[in-house]
C-alpha cells in the first residue's frame, strides 16, 4: 500500500510537471486567497481524536473493500485531478479510494480519506466537473467540518435528551423546544455545505479549471433528476429553498449562488474534457453496466444522450443504450433494443454478449428464429460460456 501511494504521488508529480500547471500563482490574486494550510497535521483534543479514530477504522474498510476498483490506473488519475485543483502542497496528504457504486457522489473523512464512486465518474463530462466535486469534498475536509458538525450534533441531542427527561418529570410539552435545537442541526449542515461551496470555488478559480464548472454540475444534476422523474411519469421536484430537514441547499440554490460567484472570478481555461474521457474509457462499459442497474431508465437515457452529445454515438454507448431499453422490456422496447445492437455491431462492437441479447431481445419479441441464429452465434464464439447452457437449452425450444 505504502509502495503504491509513492507511486500514486510520484505520477501525479509527474504529471503536474508535464501539465505546467502553477495553481499558487493565481491563488494570490484578490478574493481567491485560500486558507494557512498544514499538511502535518495532527488531532488534538479528545474530540477530534476520536473522530479520527472512526475515520482510520472506515478508511481499512474501504482499503479492503471488494467494490474497490483496484486498478492503479484510475486512483493515480484522480489524484492526479485534485493535486491540480487544491495544488499540490494541499493533495499531498490524501488517501483516495475509488469505489465502484454508481450513484453520484465523493466524500472525504477526517483522516484524509477521500472517497470518490463510479457514479460521479460516469456522470461528470470533464476533468473540470470531476474536480469541483472533489474540491467541494476536499473544503469540507480543510475547514474540520467533520469534528464540528460531531460536536453540534452531540451538543444538540445532549439538549433535546435533557430538555425531554425535564418536560416528562414537570408533565410539560417539550416537543416545540426539541424540535427547534433540532431543526439547528440541519441548518447547520446546510451552511457547512455552502461554505465548502464557496471555498471549493476558489479553488476551482485558482487552479486554471473554469470558475463557472461548479455551478454546471449541479444544472446538470438537475436536468437529470428532472430526466428520471419524467421517465418515472412524475412532475420535476426542483425547489430553491431547502425543506426543514434537509442537511443541503437545494441543487437550483447551489447552481444559482455559485454562478453569482463564478462571474467576479478570473473564468478560467480550459475544462480538459478530452484528457478526462481518455481517462475514462477502459472503465466506461462497467460503469454504464452499473448504471443500466439502477432501474432508471429516464435518467440513464439521459446520461448516455449526455455522453454521446460530447463524444458521439461509440460502440459502448450504442451497447448500453441496447442494453437500457432491453432492460425495461416492453414490446416496442425490445424492438429499439435490437436496432441498436445491431448499430452497435455495425460500429465496432465485437464482444459475444451482443449476439446472446440481441438474441434474447428477439425471441422475448416473438422473432424466433432470428433470435436463435443470434444465440447460435454467440454459443459458436464463446461456446465455454458460464451461461452456456441455458442458451442451448432456449435454441432447443
Amino acid at each position: 500500500m505504502r509502495a503504491l501511494s509513492r507511486l500514486a504521488l510520484c505520477g501525479a508529480a509527474a504529471s503536474l510537471a508535464m501539465l505546467g500547471t502553477t495553481p499558487p500563482t493565481r491563488a494570490a490574486e484578490p478574493g481567491l486567497e485560500l486558507p494557512a494550510y498544514s499538511h502535518a497535521y495532527e488531532p488534538r483534543t479528545v474530540d477530534e481524536r476520536g473522530v479520527w479514530m472512526e475515520a482510520d477504522e472506515a478508511e481499512r474498510g474501504l482499503r479492503d473493500s471488494p467494490l474497490r476498483i483496484r486498478e492503479a490506473g484510475l486512483e493515480a488519475y484522480l489524484r492526479e485531478v485534485l493535486c491540480r485543483e487544491v495544488g499540490a502542497d494541499r493533495c499531498a496528504g490524501v488517501r483516495i479510494y475509488a469505489m465502484e457504486i454508481p450513484g453520484f457522489n465523493a466524500s472525504m473523512m477526517a483522516n484524509g480519506t477521500m472517497q470518490v464512486w463510479s457514479g460521479l465518474l460516469l456522470r461528470s463530462r470533464s476533468e473540470a466537473e470531476l474536480a469541483a466535486v472533489l474540491g467541494h469534498e476536499f473544503a469540507h475536509f480543510e475547514l474540520r467540518h467533520s469534528l464540528t458538525g460531531f460536536q453540534q450534533r452531540r451538543r444538540a441531542t445532549d439538549a433535546i435528551a435533557w430538555i425531554g427527561l425535564w418536560g416528562a418529570l414537570a408533565n410539560s410539552d417539550t416537543s416545540f423546544t426539541q424540535n427547534i435545537i433540532a431543526r439547528g442541526i440541519y441548518r447547520y449542515g446546510r451552511e457547512q455545505e455552502t461554505d465548502a461551496d464557496l471555498l471549493g470555488l476558489r479553488y476551482a478559480a485558482s487552479s486554471g479549471y473554469p470558475a463557472s464548472t461548479p455551478a454546471e454540475v449541479w444544472k446538470n444534476l438537475m436536468a437529470e433528476e428532472d430526466a428520471s422523474a419524467a421517465g418515472r411519469n412524475q412532475k420535476s421536484k426542483q425547489k430553491y429553498t431547502a425543506g426543514y430537514f434537509d442537511s443541503h441547499p437545494t441543487a437550483l440554490n447551489r447552481s444559482i449562488y455559485l454562478a453569482e460567484a463564478a462571474a467576479k472570478m478570473p473564468a478560467g481555461g480550459d475544462a480538459r474534457a478530452r484528457e478526462y474521457r481518455a481517462a475514462m474509457a477502459p472503465y466506461l462499459p462497467r460503469f454504464l453496466a452499473a448504471q443500466i442497474k439502477r432501474n432508471d431508465f429516464g435518467g440513464t437515457e439521459h446520461i448516455l444522450q449526455s455522453i454521446a452529445a460530447a463524444s458521439g454515438w461509440s460502440p459502448d454507448l450504442l451497447f448500453a443504450r441496447a442494453e437500457l431499453y432491453r432492460t425495461r422490456g416492453n414490446p416496442r422496447d425490445l424492438q429499439v433494443a435490437a436496432q441498436y445492437y445491431r448499430e452497435a455491431r455495425a460500429a465496432g462492437y465485437a464482444g459475444p454478449e451482443l449476439d446472446r441479447n440481441l438474441g434474447l431481445a428477439l425471441l422475448r419479441n416473438g422473432q424466433a428464429e432470428e433470435g436463435r441464429q443470434s444465440l447460435n452465434a454467440y454459443l459458436a464464439a464463446a461456446p465455454e460460456a458460464g451461461d452456456a447452457k441455458m442458451i442451448r437449452a432456449l435454441v432447443a425450444n
